[in-house]
């Protein structure tokens, strides 16, 4: 673990509540895609963040949803806005992409755990890996998306890459998939045990896709995620 002093280099509003953060850390930091970062807001105050971008990269990215005006992710939104340098510690997590296996792979997020999932992209992007890789990510409504053409274009740099953004309540507009994720991925995904299965989301989320992908024939041992060692 390393504790990092970082310039802000921009902050970018995404969404009406989706933040973009990129931050030029002091010196190069190793960490594994699909790693999170604490934020630290004091020296009893340290937060949480999956990092957007991938190892290769100069900047480090954080997407942060913020709702409410003094909620847990405002006030972290509030200190960046307010400081020119910031400090984290780094690299968390074991739920990091698993490089030796050579199964396909499959990304689902919800929400802003999508940073999760897109540090993973870009980093077999980066890599120009051959791996199948299928990503779904689920938001509520159309207006919680974004990057979509960025993305969809990332991806299709893959050799064997698909991108499915889905959402949960359609507008007239909408023309991609529509209902939850998890089900989305199930109907279109007949042998779930075949994949190494990686899942960012809400808690409460990620509990339930575990179980119904468990019962679709999903193995545990190849489904990956923080949240399981607090669910």
């Amino acid at each position: 673990m390393s504790v990092v002093n970082c310039q802000v280099k921009s902050i970018e509003k995404l969404t009406a509540f989706v933040y973009k953060i990129l931050l030029s850390p002091e010196k190069k930091v190793d960490f594994l895609p699909g790693q999170y970062l604490n934020f630290v807001m004091s020296e009893e105050d340290k937060r949480p963040f999956s990092i957007a971008s991938a190892p290769q990269s100069e900047l480090i990215e954080l997407q942060i949803g913020a709702f409410g005006e003094d909620s847990y992710a405002m006030q972290v939104i509030d200190k960046i806005k307010s400081s020119a340098t910031v400090q984290v510690e780094m690299a968390f997590g074991q739920a990091q992409l698993r490089e030796e296996s050579q199964r396909p792979l499959l990304l689902v997020a919800g929400g802003t755990g999508f940073s999760y999932i897109k540090s993973i992209f870009e980093y077999l992007v980066n890599t120009q890996s051959q791996r199948q890789v299928i990503v779904y990510w689920g938001l509520r409504e159309p207006q919680a998306c974004y990057e979509i053409d960025k993305t969809t274009k990332t991806i299709g740099l893959l050799q064997n890459g698909s991108f499915h953004p889905v959402v949960e309540s359609p507008d007239e507009q909408w023309q991609g998939k529509t209902g939850m994720v998890h089900q989305v991925v199930m109907n279109d995904i007949e042998e779930l045990g075949n994949y190494d299965i990686y899942l960012a989301g809400r808690f409460d989320m990620i509990g339930a896709v575990r179980d119904d992908f468990i019962d679709k024939g999903a193995n545990t041992e190849h489904m990956f995620a923080d949240a399981f060692a607090y669910i």
